[in-house]
């Protein structure tokens, strides 16, 4: 992974596969086609509900970009595929909310990437970009039935802690990494 690597200047970081990047006004069409279908929102937020039109694209994409500009360490990234710049879904670095200052690493991708081991590729390069920017530790919670995702944590390196209902108002599985020691 390398930051700032994107020869036209659009990527934060880059992977073997992907770019991690701000979000743009065309993104709006694709995040509506990803954060319209069940079978992603059901999994996302304390009250899962579907996107249902072009308006509200529009301002989380402006919204995402705007909060990204302001903050030192948060970030909500655009996941697009380096070899045909499809827009793959959004990985997300963000604090956890009722928490005391975690972050936590989050992904929710369109169904047709699913199975390819984007979530991980990209969930590692924000975890990487987390730790380099100062954090010593990360989360991620996972609907207990989500089983993809469950997995996606595994292969990101993050260790189990059980079930929590301290977050998004709901049961939860809790993941943790720490940033590696330097020695």
């Amino acid at each position: 992974m390398t930051a700032d690597a994107d020869p036209a200047g659009r990527a934060e970081l880059e992977t073997g596969r992907c770019l991690l990047r701000s979000w743009t006004p065309a993104d709006e069409t694709r995040v509506l086609d990803i954060y319209s279908r069940w079978t992603v929102a059901r999994w996302l937020g304390s009250t899962p509900q579907p996107m249902e039109d072009p308006a509200e694209a529009a301002r989380l994409v402006a919204r995402w970009d705007e909060l990204n500009r302001s903050e030192p360490v948060a970030r909500r990234w655009a996941v697009e595929r380096r070899d045909d710049g499809l827009l793959l879904g959004a990985v997300i670095l963000v604090p956890l909310p009722d928490g005391d200052g975690e972050f936590e690493v989050g992904w929710h991708f369109h169904p047709d990437a699913w199975g390819h081991g984007y979530a991980t590729e990209a969930a590692r390069a924000a975890i990487a970009w987390g730790f380099a920017r100062g954090l010593d530790e990360i989360w991620a919670v996972v609907r207990p039935d989500n089983t993809p995702s469950l997995a996606v944590c595994a292969r990101a390196g993050m260790t189990p802690h059980g079930r929590t209902t301290r977050y998004y108002q709901a049961e939860l599985e809790l993941f943790h990494v720490r940033r590696p020691e330097r020695g």
